[in-house]
């Protein structure tokens, strides 16, 4: 063993959930190191889109969108069908809006509320169809300093320095149809513009996100240390969990926390083994945008300890297309795409296109609809942007070469070349056409919820629904992909981490996808995984002063 090192509280994993937990630690007066296996910070959060789904936020609050508790927990209660323990849903409502407070205390992290993104389910009982999804406002990641470099990249980054948020992105989707989204291209160019003259590195999302909990970190004096995986959990004669080996600079690092460790590992994205494990056929094979290093370090330490896992078959999914260059791309906006389907090795379609990404998939999975094309024709190509090619633009060569993207004049050309039966996929089209010029798609409701029609087109009178007719016509192959897995360590309220018989195992937190979802199998809104990450590591945090706090008091009193 090499050297030791004791602080107060050991977080391990530097995403939004982690970085959360560790200002919470040291704002109560606890001694913090938060270490990151891999050499960027910012976990899958740094990659995400940003988005945040905490009720009654203060960003909400100002902007008098706040909510009853009560109506937060019936829309929780309604989607999570009674999968998740009501204590943990209380937690994670309480427990949001003291959170979110206490990151606007620091100078660095500051909100906006994508008014208008709709919770996923804006009909159920609480629901919201103005949502309740807030995000980071951009950063200029020059003021990290020489922590810039480490920071996670992602692959949104826009050409020349064009820096892009959510709220930008649902306009400038429709630059070729709506007003709005022409006013978005000429903001984008004059941000092109400005970048230039002014040399700002500006960054949106999960990246801005990371960037400003990163400052506020770095003003309350909280440790960061890269490239150091933890090996092992330590624990006492008792059981408790009194910190953890590391390996750290080609030595093993003891070490010891005092009033707890956090995992907040992510899930188990990439690990195989798992996966085959826990995943139903046709999700098995990794497809998963989640951060290369989540492997499942924080599960199976915690099963070694004898902890309880829930939730393990499920993951946040979504359809994806893979990029010819290796990475995975999600596909959200595009199954809103109006003249636009999805259909199955039979070349019928199976469920609702613009459904939330984890209901199409779940969806898709119990039918064992696989594979799945997605098939649009050239007015869709021209009007829409399509897996971060531009509206008009031709796919690359290289995605028709991996057999991606299959181009055919006629709807029976394309049949065979995807090897459909022609006769089924032209029946497909025809019957939707005809719901296209009803406005109303009668076999899946596609365009019925407030959240289809948020990435859909205005102007048409349903804006998820359009006649597919001109040529050419193209097919697009999709991944079962996901975002990271749901499944992980079951915990209480605290987010103590407990066995199988309920007990706690002491000292022992868990938060983010290290962590069996509050969301059961479903998906509140955007940034439903973010947000429960940052909360429970709040409350996990919190659970760990109190008890530092008793701890003191004892040796005080003694």
């Amino acid at each position: 063993m090499g050297s030791e090192h004791v602080v107060d509280f050991l977080v391990v994993g530097s995403g939004g959930g982690g970085m959360a937990a560790a200002l919470a630690a040291a704002d109560a007066g606890l001694s913090v190191l938060v270490v990151e296996k891999g050499g960027k910070f910012g976990g899958s959060t740094a990659i995400s889109g940003g988005g945040i789904w905490i009720p009654n936020n203060s960003t909400l609050v100002r902007a008098g969108a706040g909510d009853a508790p009560e109506a937060v927990l019936r829309y929780l209660r309604a989607i999570t069908a009674g999968r998740v323990p009501d204590a943990r849903l209380r937690a994670y409502v309480d427990n949001g809006p003291a959170l979110t407070e206490l990151l606007e205390r620091s100078r660095w992290l500051r909100f906006y509320w994508v008014k208008g993104y709709a919770d996923y389910h804006p009909e159920a009982d609480g629901g919201r169809a103005l949502g309740r999804t807030i995000e980071a406002l951009p950063f200029d990641t020059r003021k990290l300093g020489a922590d810039e470099q480490y920071q996670r990249p992602n692959s949104l980054k826009g050409p020349l320095g064009l820096w892009v948020t959510s709220r930008d992105y649902h306009d400038l989707a429709m630059v070729k149809r709506t007003w709005a989204g022409r006013r978005a291209s000429l903001r984008a160019a004059w941000r092109v513009s400005s970048n230039l003259v002014r040399r700002r590195h500006m960054a949106t999302g999960g990246r801005a996100l990371v960037a400003r909990l990163r400052m506020a970190l770095k003003d309350a004096g909280v440790e960061l240390w890269l490239r150091s995986p933890m090996r092992e959990l330590a624990i006492d004669a008792s059981g408790r969990v009194t910190g953890a080996v590391l390996e750290r600079g080609g030595e093993f690092v003891a070490v010891r926390a005092r009033y707890g460790v956090l995992l907040a590992t992510g899930g188990f994205d990439h690990n195989a083994q798992l996966r085959a494990e826990y995943l139903p056929a046709g999700a098995q094979d990794d497809a998963s945008a989640g951060a290369k290093e989540n492997v499942g370090d924080g599960i199976t330490a915690g099963l070694a300890l004898g902890a309880a896992v829930d939730l393990m078959d499920d993951a946040w999914w979504m359809p994806s297309v893979r990029h010819p260059a290796g990475p995975v791309i999600p596909l959200v906006s595009e199954r809103c795409i109006p003249p636009s389907l999805i259909v199955d090795g039979s070349g019928r379609r199976f469920t609702n296109e613009s459904a939330p990404y984890v209901n199409f998939v779940h969806a898709q999975l119990a039918g064992g609809h696989q594979p799945a094309w997605f098939v649009m024709d050239a007015k869709a190509r021209a009007r829409y942007p399509f897996a971060q090619v531009l509206p008009g633009a031709p796919f690359p060569k290289a995605f028709y070469e991996a057999g991606t993207v299959h181009r055919a004049d006629t709807l029976a050309e394309l049949a065979a070349s995807i090897g459909l039966p022609a006769d089924a996929l032209d029946a497909t089209v025809e019957r939707y056409n005809g719901f296209a010029r009803a406005g109303i798609d009668a076999d899946f409701g596609r365009g019925d919820s407030a959240y289809d029609r948020y990435y859909g087109d205005p102007t048409l009178k349903n804006p998820n629904l359009d006649v597919i007719g001109k040529a050419p016509f193209y097919a697009i192959s999709l991944l079962t992909g996901d975002l990271g897995t749901k499944g992980g360590l079951v915990c209480d309220e605290y987010s103590r981490v407990l066995r199988a018989d309920g007990t706690v195992i002491d000292g022992l937190y868990a938060t983010g996808n290290t962590s069996a979802s509050v969301m059961g199998n479903e998906y509140a809104g955007a940034g439903a995984t973010i947000g429960p990450a940052m909360v429970f590591g709040y409350v996990a945090a919190r659970h760990a002063a109190a008890h530092a706090a008793a701890a003191r008091a004892t040796v005080n009193k003694a």
